[in-house]
């Protein structure tokens, strides 16, 4: 089987979920292999690349998406189009209103409205600077249903500082997909560790 680690917005292959994810594998689950891409690019690449890869691995094993913030939301999309199966962990629903603010960020720095869609309105530290392209193609990519609900399952901190967990939930429970929601917490999943036998027993009945 393979598990591939769907990085968030400030991340990248090295992110402390997809290397917890990785040895508890190795020590434990030695059919499992994990794979941790570098994401850090612009939304049209990643999402070709994520098709290309789920493509790839499924040719010979079954493949699970883990996506975790903004790589919640590239995972229900290419589950959208390939019917893979997916473990979101605070799943980003509305990137193109939530990464908003970068471009207002912008806007209130130069006092001024700029048309330039290659302006960099973000750079993560993994290197990807955001555009407004970038926010146009959220835009046109929405989460408007997922396609696959029983091959969805959710886990949600309740004191999501970045995001609504209760957006998310809503969203996903009315698509019928599998909703969990934990109290307190944070957007990082801090104790992920300490989730890691469920998030593979999850993963195992994904498939």
């Amino acid at each position: 089987m393979n598990i591939v680690y769907v990085h968030g917005l400030d991340s990248d292959a090295n992110s402390t979920k997809g290397l917890l994810l990785e040895k508890y594998c190795q020590q434990h689950c030695p059919d499992i292999k994990v794979h941790r891409p570098d994401l850090n690019q612009s939304p049209e690449q990643v999402f070709s690349y994520l098709m290309d890869l789920v493509s790839k691995l499924s040719k010979d094993a079954k493949t699970v998406l883990v996506g975790s913030s903004l790589g919640g939301y590239f995972s229900t999309l290419v589950s959208n189009h390939t019917g893979c199966p997916i473990l979101l962990l605070n799943p980003s629903t509305q990137p193109h209103i939530t990464l908003q603010r970068f471009e207002d960020d912008k806007n209130a720095d130069t006092l001024k409205m700029d048309d330039n869609k290659d302006e960099t309105l973000y750079t993560t530290p993994g290197g990807w600077a955001m555009t407004k392209a970038d926010l146009q193609w959220f835009a046109h990519h929405q989460l408007l249903s997922v396609a696959n609900p029983s091959q969805v399952t959710v886990m949600l901190k309740k004191d999501d500082e970045l995001l609504d967990a209760n957006l998310s939930a809503a969203f996903y429970q009315q698509q019928g997909a599998t909703v969990t929601i934990q109290e307190g917490g944070d957007h990082r999943f801090s104790d992920f560790a300490e989730h890691l036998p469920k998030v593979i027993e999850m993963v195992r009945q994904l498939v």
